[in-house]
């Protein structure tokens, strides 16, 4: 789609929100969204409902194969299926890419979340085929991200990794989910936002609790990573099964 396309497009969107529409069409266009979503609800549980012990890890799509960051995921996901792990991702390229890629090349389970997208997304190659899931919806798809992991490796990102962070960290903070590791890898890219956490949310407008702060760890290496995950679950006395 061009830019005049999706500048067209976008002023549709933004016009239609203004339009008023009567009860039956309120009523018919929504009800077809109720289905769509209860659709996508259904495969996934289908497909992942026994996927096993699985580690979901967010970054960006634009990440290149010759970035540290890309070649350090692709080191985070092999050692993940070495020590028993499956791996999740949302199926497109860069951070991506490299989980599914270090994953499938180990022999391990990797699956894809793909997005539907104007830009930017599609779907890797290093999928298994059998855990590859499209979805229209944001909302649906996060669901699958949480409710299938043991644990998040977060590598650097945008706005959409941001959303998957704090996705994470707010259904553990509000104990919708158990406390999963949470893992935010490169101190650098990472600690002008965890400064913020600290010094405003925290310290200055205390909108958060200092507990909060230790739902997540941060570290450089792809070791590092792998051993928070390993080290939260030997409390339990719980290793993958696979």
């Amino acid at each position: 789609m061009s830019a005049v396309e999706l500048l067209h497009e976008e002023e549709k969107v933004i016009r239609e929100a203004f339009e008023d529409r009567n009860w039956n069409e309120i009523k018919t266009a929504d009800s077809w969204v109720i289905f769509k979503v209860l659709a996508e609800f259904v495969e996934g549980f289908d497909k992942l409902g026994k996927i096993g012990p699985c580690v979901s890890i967010f970054g960006s799509a634009r990440t290149k194969p010759d970035h540290p960051y890309y070649k350090m995921t692709e080191e985070i996901a092999a050692k993940l299926v070495r020590h028993g792990y499956g791996v999740i991702t949302g199926g497109g390229p860069g951070i991506m890419e490299a989980g599914n890629k270090g994953a499938f090349q180990q022999g391990g389970k990797s699956v894809g979340l793909n997005i539907k997208l104007p830009f930017e997304q599609h779907s890797n190659i290093y999928i298994d085929p059998d855990k590859n899931i499209n979805f229209d919806f944001f909302f649906v798809r996060k669901v699958m991200f949480v409710k299938y992991a043991q644990g998040f490796v977060v590598m650097p990102g945008g706005f959409g990794t941001l959303d998957e962070l704090f996705e994470a960290l707010t259904l553990i903070q509000t104990k919708k989910i158990g406390r999963f590791p949470i893992v935010l890898v490169g101190r650098k890219y990472w600690s002008g936002l965890v400064d913020w956490l600290k010094e405003a949310m925290l310290e200055q407008e205390r909108n958060i609790s200092p507990e909060d702060l230790k739902l997540f760890n941060i570290v450089d290496t792809a070791s590092e990573a792998v051993a928070v995950i390993d080290e939260f679950y030997s409390k339990y006395m719980l290793k993958p099964n696979f």
